[in-house]
């Protein structure tokens, strides 16, 4: 990253334009003005000569990218152990993991091994003689796709306190728990590896982030502020086993966790149902092998915590998969008239549609998960295929859609989520129901807090890329959405990405 802020990015087109604009940037960190190219030589005392300047050479502009829903700390940690994404069978998950916990070339093998992102729920999970024929004294944790549920065999049943007669499969709070406990480490090893996934994220265009880490961040963000985190803008949300220390802290959404102005605190987060993975999600009609689901919330007690984020002054995120979920978190706010928003979203009945937009609930949705979830929606959901990831329609109906990744269950890249919502399919398969596809214009600013053509006035949180969005991935083919390179990324004006063919042609003294 760089400390000093562009004070003008000379030669930028906007998305869909072929004009070619000089952007001014205050001291203030917003847009101050917008002039054909070269036309200016001098803008409130300070001279194109002289200003800090980013060349873009006729690279397209747009405003950053925001990632709606992440878990920071888990993603930064989780993101460098085995990823069992492309196990399809029980056979190709243990096969994997008998090559993760083979010896090297000097005979030192894993002590234990954590596999992430299995995919579990597809093909019956693995049980506990499956996972000790690959071992039975290494530990071994297959944590499933959607964290809500993990595999382990004997051995890790053991070290994690389980009772020897507890089955392979953990799920929902056992599951959050056991997570929690792999991710156990010093404050400093995480928050060097937060600084570096967020430096990652940046140079994916990235500017803000809302974090759901499952623990009582305040004095996690505090911590980092202090230590110079710079990277990204983060709301970081509260759970209501911590909302009573949070208001006798005097905090509510949007109070700000140190001084620089990036870091606040976000909505309270409520959990009210599982995911499809597990069978938890709460549905209407039933499963094909029973049950409805699970209700980790009750209507009455999700009412109530609402009203009090109401009064305490925070917005609030209902996690809700399940329609029955969903309708139940729509009555809560209806009732309530509280403000937020309903994160997945991701079954709905055709009848809640509407409601989103008639109660002014946002919609966060994370595509990445339609593509993942195909296998377990055909399973299970086949009768209401119409009704998962109905993006076109909640947009049609005037909803507030925002993207997300939910990391670490999919890769916090906010272009793999542009790409899923346009497509609704990975390369080589047909569309879930293609009438939910919506354009690459419409999947963007779901992506954005600022405008596709920022203007005067806008915060300069800005994204420089390499080709035009709107026209350079078109027409969509068998290969999907080819998402362009990002040049720059700018926080409030200052780069916290710049490629370096871009460094050396910025002036200024930037580095």
């Amino acid at each position: 990253m760089h400390d000093a802020a562009i004070q003008l990015i000379q030669g930028a087109r906007f998305p869909g334009s072929s004009t070619v604009t000089d952007v001014w940037i205050g001291g203030d960190g917003v847009i101050s003005a917008l002039t054909p190219a070269g036309a200016l030589t001098e803008l409130d005392g300070v001279s194109a000569a002289s200003a800090r300047t980013l060349r873009a050479d006729g690279r397209v502009l747009t405003s950053g990218l925001w990632d709606e829903h992440v878990h920071l700390g888990q993603w930064a940690q989780q993101s460098s152990r085995p990823d069992f994404v492309t196990a399809d069978s029980p056979a190709a998950a243990l096969e994997l993991a008998a090559g993760y916990l083979a010896p090297d070339l000097s005979g030192s093998a894993p002590t234990e091994l954590i596999g992430m992102r299995v995919r579990g729920g597809d093909w019956g999970g693995l049980s506990r003689e499956q996972l000790d024929s690959v071992s039975s004294r290494v530990p071994i944790v297959l944590v499933g796709l959607d964290l809500h549920g993990a595999w382990l065999n004997s051995a890790a049943l053991a070290k994690y306190g389980f009772s020897p007669d507890h089955s392979a499969h953990v799920v929902e709070d056992e599951c959050f728990g056991l997570v929690a406990e792999l991710d156990r480490t010093t404050d400093e090893a995480l928050d060097a590896a937060v600084d570096l996934a967020a430096r990652r994220a940046a140079a994916l265009g990235v500017v803000g982030v809302v974090d759901f880490e499952i623990r009582w961040s305040f004095d996690d963000w505090t911590r980092r502020e202090l230590g110079g985190f710079r990277a990204l803008r983060v709301e970081s949300a509260i759970y209501p086993e911590h909302l009573d220390r949070a208001i006798d802290c005097g905090l509510g959404s949007g109070s700000p966790i140190g001084t620089n102005g990036l870091v606040s605190v976000g909505p309270l987060k409520v959990i009210t149902d599982g995911s499809l993975g597990t069978r938890t999600a709460l549905c209407c009609e039933p499963y094909a092998g029973g049950g409805h689901g699970r209700e980790v919330v009750a209507p009455a007690e999700l009412s109530s915590l609402l009203a009090r984020a109401k009064r305490a002054g925070y917005w609030a995120a209902v996690h809700a998969i399940g329609d029955r979920a969903n309708a139940q978190a729509l009555d809560a706010f209806g009732a309530t008239g509280a403000v937020g928003r309903i994160e997945h979203a991701q079954l709905l009945r055709s009848s809640d549609i509407a409601r989103f937009a008639a109660l002014g609930v946002g919609a966060s949705v994370q595509p990445a998960h339609l593509i993942d979830d195909v296998p377990s929606m055909r399973a299970e959901w086949a009768d209401r295929a119409d009704r998962a990831f109905p993006l076109a329609s909640l947009l049609a109906s005037g909803a507030n859609v925002v993207l997300g990744s939910d990391a670490p269950v999919a890769p916090l890249d906010p272009w793999h989520a542009i790409a899923a919502a346009v497509t609704r399919a990975s390369a080589g398969s047909p569309a879930w129901v293609p009438e939910e596809r919506i354009s690459v214009a419409a999947a963007l600013a779901c992506s954005m807090r600022g405008p596709l053509a920022p203007g005067v006035g806008d915060h300069a949180d800005l994204v420089l890329l390499d080709s035009d969005p709107l026209t350079a991935a078109l027409p969509i083919g068998p290969a999907g959405f080819r998402p362009p390179g990002v040049a720059a990324t700018l926080l409030g004006g200052v780069p916290t990405h710049l490629t370096a063919d871009l460094a050396h042609t910025a002036t200024g003294e930037l580095a």
